[in-house]
């Protein structure tokens, strides 16, 4: 999760998507034209990175549908389609594996009920570790469910605190970034104990997140890069820890796209290549 950048796949929001901010939780109505040029520029700063990015249009008139990272895990044989914790997404996976299917990532699996599991409670240590966030959004069936999706990786799974309930998603990349093979940032108020004591035996350094600058989603950013991140404008006491410890930080505005819709970097972005 921390190589660099070379392709990635995101859905700019749409005007249909509007209408239908309440019913997806959304914190108040998007302006649909600062929406599309804040969406336009986090684009452009993607493609300064050096990635190659994919647009897609699915899902016509569902605001979450911008939040691209959830619908799908990407490993190496292909993109596992998930079964989102959100009854509202849940025609998300297959409206994306069209745009996946287009730019030819293979569709390796799908989630069924019972089992339940957002991208957003997904972290990959390495190639053969992916860590699950256990909460509102993932249950407890679909650690087995991702073991059979990716045959040979070690699946560690982690209870997620109630937080602020199942209204308000917090989901395991709510609490932590990763910034590079032995870097993270993470806001440990709320880490699980069994997370941090893994990152001890592993040599992962921390980046704390200040109390601050949770709620405004200091903790989500991505890594463009081992030690290069993209980051939500606004959170500058978590920029500044994240430059102490050698990470290039570049900055988007999200007033329309993150704040609203509690959504931040990663969320807005399905990585597709890393080297």
């Amino acid at each position: 999760m921390t190589g660099t950048l070379k392709r990635v796949l995101v859905r700019p929001p749409l005007p249909e998507d509007v209408v239908r901010w309440r019913d997806c939780g959304w914190r108040a109505a998007p302006d649909h034209p600062a929406a599309a040029t804040e969406h336009e520029v986090l684009r452009g700063l993607l493609e300064e990175a050096g990635a190659e990015v994919v647009v897609s249009r699915h899902d016509s008139g569902n605001p979450d549908a911008i939040y691209v990272y959830d619908p799908v895990l990407v490993g190496q044989a292909g993109a596992v389609l998930l079964r989102p914790g959100k009854e509202g997404r849940r025609g998300e996976p297959r409206a994306i594996a069209e745009a996946l299917e287009r730019t030819g990532v293979p569709i390796a699996g799908e989630l069924t009920a019972p089992s339940n599991a957002e991208g957003g409670d997904t972290v990959w240590l390495d190639e053969q570790t992916l860590l699950v966030g256990i909460g509102y959004r993932t249950n407890a069936e679909a650690v087995p469910a991702l073991e059979a999706a990716f045959p040979g990786v070690t699946v560690v799974p982690f209870d997620l605190p109630h937080w602020n309930g199942t209204g308000e998603v917090l989901h395991l990349m709510s609490l932590l970034s990763p910034l590079d093979a032995d870097l993270a940032l993470v806001y440990l108020r709320l880490a699980p104990v069994r997370l941090l004591r893994l990152f001890a035996e592993r040599a992962i350094a921390v980046v704390e997140v200040p109390d601050e600058e949770f709620e405004s989603q200091g903790s989500n950013v991505l890594a463009l890069g081992p030690r290069r991140a993209l980051a939500l404008d606004g959170n500058p006491e978590t920029r500044r820890r994240m430059e102490r410890a050698g990470v290039e930080v570049i900055v988007y505005r999200g007033d329309e796209i993150s704040k609203k819709g509690d959504g931040g970097p990663t969320c807005l972005t399905r990585p597709l290549l890393r080297v």
